[in-house]
């Protein structure tokens, strides 16, 4: 029927055969290793949350000792707090009122650092996390004097008890009140103009505090929206994403549906394309047998 091709023509040139099969093997060993082996922040896939030792309300505002005989809260207060809030606490043009804030906001305040100011610092600074200037007890004793200027009115402290708290409710409430700017893995997230803090550097009690107080821009949640229970759930989930349960494989450093959907395409797709391409190059690499009419 037609003339017997010459051995040279029964191959086609093209890419050595070699080269498909080392593609295939170094992509499958890089899915295997995403998939499985990188753990997620500081945790191994598959761990379990933390649970509270039984009978102690962990996250709860913790008993501090007294402050030190030298420390004078009065005096504290004029000389690094007054310049901006006040002799009185009722506020300047440099900064709000917190004489009636409540012992809360003035606790979330001093205890992450983000107040005291410096003496310098310029009205519009932007206020973020540093580690604390006082002590617990100093700290304890800012809170006692400010929450005295405005006659112990305000939010108070809240009491976060984790020993009986429901995940799963926490973890609805975190994704429709909280999620859309401090990340759905609580790493925080940018907004115009500020950013939404991480919250893996914060205890329960601070947790609680923001939500009960509302620091910045971010609103605050009373006990209509959120219940003690709520609030206690709540903490408790957030606190759970220090340490998730990563089902599936690894965490992708919990960035959230883009690099899954990368790795989907970019490793799953091009991983079909090197199988399809091998295949059709080792059936074009066999040589053709002719059979005489």
């Amino acid at each position: 029927m037609g003339a017997r091709p010459s051995p040279e023509e029964a191959r086609r040139p093209g890419v050595p055969t070699w080269t498909f099969p080392l593609l295939l093997a170094g992509t499958v060993a890089v899915v295997v290793a995403l998939a499985g082996l990188g753990p997620g922040r500081g945790a191994s896939a598959g761990a379990e949350p933390r649970v509270p030792a039984a009978g102690v309300a962990a996250g709860a505002a913790p008993d501090v000792a007294a402050a030190p005989s030298g420390f004078d809260a009065r005096s504290t207060y004029l000389g690094d707090c007054a310049i901006c809030h006040g002799v009185d606490g009722r506020g300047t043009s440099r900064a709000k009122a917190i004489a009636d804030r409540g012992a809360a906001d003035v606790d979330y305040a001093l205890s992450t650092g983000r107040m005291p100011l410096p003496p310098l610092a310029e009205r519009h600074v932007r206020i973020v996390r540093h580690p604390p200037r006082y002590s617990p007890p100093e700290v304890a004793a800012l809170v006692a004097y400010v929450s005295g200027l405005g006659g112990g009115s305000g939010v108070p402290i809240p009491h976060v008890d984790l020993t009986h708290t429901d995940l799963a409710q926490g973890g609805e409430l975190f994704r429709g009140q909280c999620a859309a700017c401090h990340a759905w893995a609580g790493n925080g997230g940018a907004l115009l103009n500020r950013e939404a803090p991480s919250l893996h550097r914060s205890t329960p009690t601070q947790i609680a505090e923001a939500v009960r107080v509302g620091p910045g821009t971010m609103p605050a949640f009373g006990e209509a929206a959120f219940t003690d229970d709520d609030l206690n759930s709540l903490v408790a989930y957030a606190r759970y994403l220090d340490h998730p349960r990563d089902r599936g494989g690894n965490a992708l450093w919990h960035l959230g549906p883009l690099p899954e959907g990368m790795v989907a395409w970019v490793f799953g797709i091009g991983l079909l394309l090197l199988t399809l391409l091998w295949i059709g190059e080792s059936a074009h690499s066999q040589p053709h047998t002719w059979r005489e009419p």
